[in-house]
């Protein structure tokens, strides 16, 4: 009869620490503790600039927190590719931890674009997966405490906050109507809330659906923008089809729309939802929302990613231009 190892309970004392310093800092437990009075962050759509802009010939360039936390992604997306490229080049055959579960990840989207794609999913998947597992990564940093809370602190004719000293550090609390000069412009903020970024993954990810479109059919991609084959033969359905084609040219244009805000509104609408919850109660309810926002941010980057790769496998067939011709007949 074999002894069972004595299990790891050091996470269970973490998570009692945490819930007790909870209490201590936010509550006055038992008349002990400091009573902080947590405030909701301001809610701001554009990136806030942390330096003074540069001129560049392509506009301002500036660092701001949401570029932190994008080259924080990069790092952590870098450091998992060279884990599992060290591990397989040590000869384990199974991975373990977090390199396993990326490794699972990485054989899931790629049977699935498998599927999907065919013969051109070599070159499909690294375009899947990168997206996925970046989008991911970057959606996930807003469980990170301290992001968007921890920054600094800026005058301004339409701040809301006034300054107090906390534990001897300088905190925003509420002031009263017209008296607040402070505004906090966080260190590190979720770079999904940044249409900047969202937008420019769209266009990356609609441009790469125009690649492949074209080196599957050559010219003959464009065809299904621009169709007047038909026009004088078969004049009906040469209408019809060269209509269809401008819907594809306004459809190839709404993705750009589609990917970039559907991305953006979930995540900042996250981001909002667990300020509101934290402000009101800084224990324990957010944490059953921190949860919420772990699936959502996961989902998000898989839909992302999964849409792209259809597209991209649907841009390499052809758009049935001989189907057509059979049907008129």
């Amino acid at each position: 009869m074999t002894d069972t190892p004595k299990q790891k309970v050091w996470g269970r004392w973490v998570v009692l620490a945490a819930v007790i310093l909870g209490l201590f800092l936010f509550t006055g437990f038992f008349g002990i503790g400091l009573g902080i009075k947590v405030v909701m962050p301001s809610v701001v759509l554009p990136a806030e600039p942390l330096t003074e802009p540069i001129q560049t010939p392509f506009g301002p360039f500036f660092l701001s927190g949401t570029l932190i936390a994008l080259i924080f992604a990069d790092v952590i997306i870098f450091l998992l590719a060279f884990s599992i490229n060290g591990a397989i080049k040590k000869g384990n055959l199974i991975l373990t931890g977090v390199v396993g579960a990326v490794e699972a990840l990485l054989e899931m989207l790629h049977g699935m674009t498998e599927g999907t794609a065919g013969k051109w999913t070599k070159a499909i998947f690294p375009w899947f997966a990168t997206i996925t597992l970046l989008v991911m990564v970057a959606n996930w940093t807003e469980l990170i405490p301290g992001v968007e809370t921890i920054g600094l602190l800026e005058k301004s004719a339409h701040g809301e906050y006034a300054v107090q000293q906390v534990a001897g550090l300088n905190s925003i609390v509420k002031a009263a109507e017209g008296q607040g000069e402070y505004l906090l412009i966080p260190f590190v903020r979720v770079v999904s809330t940044d249409l900047n970024f969202t937008v420019a993954l769209a266009l990356v990810a609609v441009v790469m659906i125009q690649v492949f479109g074209i080196r599957s059919q050559g010219g003959a991609y464009f065809t299904k923008f621009w169709n007047t084959g038909t026009v004088f033969s078969k004049p009906i359905f040469g209408v019809i089809d060269f209509g269809v084609g401008l819907l594809e040219i306004v459809s190839e244009f709404s993705k750009v729309l589609s990917f970039a805000f559907r991305l953006f509104g979930n995540i900042f609408a996250g981001s909002v939802l667990l300020f509101v919850i934290g402000s009101l109660v800084p224990v324990f309810a957010q944490s059953i929302f921190y949860l919420l926002e772990f699936f959502v941010g996961a989902i998000q980057a898989f839909v992302f990613g999964l849409l792209a790769m259809t597209f991209m496998a649907q841009a390499t067939q052809g758009h049935g231009g001989e189907h057509h011709e059979e049907a008129h007949a």
